[in-house]
Parts: C-alpha cells; structure tokens; sequence
C-alpha cells in the first residue's frame, strides 16, 4: 500500500500544536519527525511553508528516513512555499520546481511541459516565482505485478482577494499552467496525482454557506474545476476531464467534509469551514488503485486539516535520490566545517590518530631524522609572517585600546583552550616526532644511569 498526505501547514517554522491530543510544541526536528510518524505516510506534501532557503534549518529539512524536497518564494519572505517529505522507501526517480521548465535544471528533471506558447516567458517567470509548485516522480509496482510511473504534483494554488482583481488573474493563469502540465504528463505515460491547497471550495456541498454566496457556480475557480475533473464521480462513461476527485468519489453525498475553517473564534468548533484541500488523481489510477480517500479535521495546528488517499501499489524506490534533494544543498551536504570541528581535541582527530600510529611504530633513530627533516623545512622566522599585510588570526583577539577591559576578578579562557590551533601537517608530526623523541632519549638516559649505578 502506498499512503500519500498533504497539509497546509500554515508555516512550518510557527509553533505546531501536535497531533491529536499532544500539547503544543515548537516545529523542531523533534516535533516535525513526531509530525510525519503521526501521518503514517509514504509521502508528506505540505504547503504554505513560509519559508526562503536563507532561513530553512538543517533540523526542518532533514529528518531521519525521509528526503525531503522544497520549492521557495523567490519574490518574499515568509511567503508561500511548498516542500514534499518521502520516506526512504518511497525515494522518487526525479523531483523538479515549478510547472514551467523554467526552473529546471536538466539534472534528474521530471520533464514534458506540453504547449505553453501561450504564455509569454515573463509570465511564466512570475507563474513560478511564489513557490507554488513541486513535482516528484515514483516508480510503482501493481497488485499484477505491473511497474509504472507515478508524478505527484504538489501545489499551493494562488488565493483570488477580492480587492485585488490581479490575482484573481494570476490565480486563473496558475490553474491553467498546472492542467497544461499535468495533461503532458498523462499524455507521456504516468499517472499523475494533483494534491494540495487549490483554494477553490468546488460545489456547493464543499462551502458551509454556499447557499448565501452570490453567483456560486459562477466563479472561475470552479468553472476551471469543472473542467478538469470528471462529472459524475467514478461513475463510468460520464466525465468531462480527465481527474477525479477522490473524496467525493469515495464520499460523494458527506455534509460537513471540510478542511479549512476561518481563524475567527469558534468556526472550526463550530464547523463553518470550507473544502480546498483536494487528493485528485487520474481516472485510471483512482479506478484501479485507490482504495480510501480521507480528511483528518482532528489534527490541529494550521488553519488546514490534513487530506490523504491510500493506494493499492508499492513504491519501488531509487537507489539515488535526485539532485533537487535538500541534503544535497551545500549548506546541508557537509562541504562547510561545522565549529564543532574545531572544538574536536586533537588526539580525537582521525588524522592525528592515523599519523601517530605510524610514528609509534618507528625506531628512536627514525624518529630523530624525521625530526631533523620537518625542522629543516619550517618556514624561517622573517618568512612567517604575510608580505601582503594579512593579519594573523589571533590578532582579532587582541583587546581592543577603545573597550574597556575585563575585570581582574575574571578569568577568561585562552583562545587555545576552545579551538584546535591551524596548524600544518608538518607542524603536527614535529610536535609528535619530537615529543617521541624527547621520550625515547629520556628513556635512555634513565637506563644509561641505572647500569653505571
């Protein structure tokens, strides 16, 4: 079975009340990790992040057997955001940004764009500058035995303000580059599941007021909604698009079946919300595959309930997770030294040990001529400092003429006592050839008196 979750979040730095019954707790690798046990998903897709990559935290994007996969705002901060979680053995074949191509990188893409001539490049730019968009692509194996292609595309669509009638252009042109993508993708071979925040309640069973909305059926979003999935649910030989729409399929007559209620005090308790979350998937697969559809309105901490579907399919995972993975970030792939590298004693360095295993085993003599060959190639005392003027690290450390100095009464830590000084591989085979050899002849001199005595 493969299990997939998407949740607006409603940022994913705030303080995340946990699930079910836990109390409320900071978003910390912790309670993230506690979060995604709590889903009991394959894969994760959250939107709404509010995050830039200049503020992610190692311990938000990278938690124990899961890769994870973000898509930022390009234009705010704190803005928008979408990022998808898959556990290890659902590790996807290809992971990209955005619905335009423009994004990609050729590197472990998962490709086909389908005609977007009518779209100028800047608009398709802007389309995918909020972040709003992240596509991963799986292997699956059928119940037969069978191994397709599934691409998850995970969006948070734009939200049409009232006052602002840009966006509900914007929001209008998002919707059509997302079904342009999605039918390439369909056209291509893979199944395709479009899941996340599509800020559009779709019929009137979806809104708890709908009766009081002026011209309901005639919003755009749900126009376009029409459009793109099939009438009648899984009611054979009667659909217009080519996407089902998994609750209703599953749930078609459920009243109440929100997933977003208003901040205002009591409109979650009291039920007033709307539908927007959506788990939509391709005729094909929701028919063959899907064997549940589900809202969780019992886990609290956004302004969004988490919805999900189970599928009757294994995910067959890549040996390598595409390139796009977040561990593979610099800031997060390990090519920065981390300070606590140079709080490591020097007798713990692995170098260190490796090279003073080797000295261990040479002889008082050998010791003594490497000692005199590393001497010999130090540097000499007018050569030691830079002719270029650079100034030597622990003169940042110098006290300042202009602040005033420290108490007498306290005593603080040499510099030497924090970190592991810089010092060059010949300098620390010196110190442990001569510290050697200042042994050994200590040694000797000791048995040399003890036999004249």
């Amino acid at each position: 079975m493969l299990r997939v979750v998407s949740w607006n979040i409603n940022g994913i730095r705030s303080p995340v009340q946990g699930v079910g019954n836990e109390e409320p707790s900071n978003c910390t690798a912790m309670a993230m990790g506690r979060i995604l046990d709590k889903l009991d998903a394959d894969i994760v897709c959250l939107q709404e992040t509010k995050v830039t990559r200049d503020v992610l935290t190692e311990p938000l994007a990278i938690i124990e057997g899961c890769n994870s996969y973000f898509s930022f705002s390009r234009n705010r901060s704190g803005y928008s955001g979408v990022a998808t979680f898959c556990k290890d053995s659902a590790t996807p074949v290809a992971a990209e940004e955005g619905l335009s191509g423009l994004l990609a990188t050729q590197n472990g893409d998962v490709g086909c764009y389908g005609n977007m001539d009518d779209f100028t490049q800047e608009e398709l730019r802007a389309l995918d500058s909020e972040g709003r968009a992240l596509l991963t692509q799986h292997k699956i194996c059928t119940w037969e035995g069978k191994e397709k292609t599934l691409t998850l595309i995970n969006v948070y669509c734009p939200h049409a303000d009232p006052g602002k009638p840009e966006r509900l252009a914007f929001k209008m042109r998002f919707y059509r580059l997302l079904q342009i993508r999605a039918e390439a993708l369909l056209a291509a071979g893979s199944h395709v599941i479009i899941l996340g925040d599509l800020n559009t309640a779709h019929r009137p069973i979806d809104h708890w007021d709908a009766v009081n909305l002026e011209c309901f059926q005639e919003d755009p979003g749900r126009k376009w909604m029409d459009h793109l999935l099939s009438n009648l649910g899984c009611q054979a030989g009667s659909h217009t698009g080519p996407f089902i729409d998994s609750y209703r399929c599953f749930h078609p007559k459920q009243k109440g079946a929100f997933t977003c209620w208003s901040t205002v005090s009591g409109a979650r308790h009291l039920n007033y919300g709307s539908r927007l979350d959506y788990v939509l998937g391709d005729r094909t697969l929701v028919m063959d595959t899907f064997q549940a559809s589900f809202l969780l309105p019992e886990v609290m901490g956004s302004d969004h309930c988490p919805v999900g579907a189970v599928l009757s399919v294994s995910s067959v995972p890549a040996k390598q997770c595409p390139p796009l993975c977040t561990r593979f970030l610099p800031e997060f792939a390990g090519t920065q030294l981390k300070i606590l590298r140079f709080l490591v004693r020097l007798e713990q360095d692995p170098v260190f040990r490796q090279s003073a295993l080797q000295l261990s085993n040479q002889t008082p003599v050998q010791m003594r001529q490497n000692k005199a060959r590393v001497r010999s190639t130090r540097s000499r005392p007018s050569q030691a400092g830079s002719s270029r003027g650079q100034k030597n690290l622990m003169s940042y450390f110098q006290p300042s003429s202009s602040r005033p100095r420290a108490s007498s009464n306290l005593e603080l830590p040499s510099l030497g006592t924090l970190m592991t000084p810089k010092t060059s591989e010949e300098d620390v085979m010196a110190n442990v050839v001569e510290g050697r050899a200042k042994a050994s002849e200590a040694k000797d001199e000791k048995e040399g008196s003890r036999t004249m005595s």
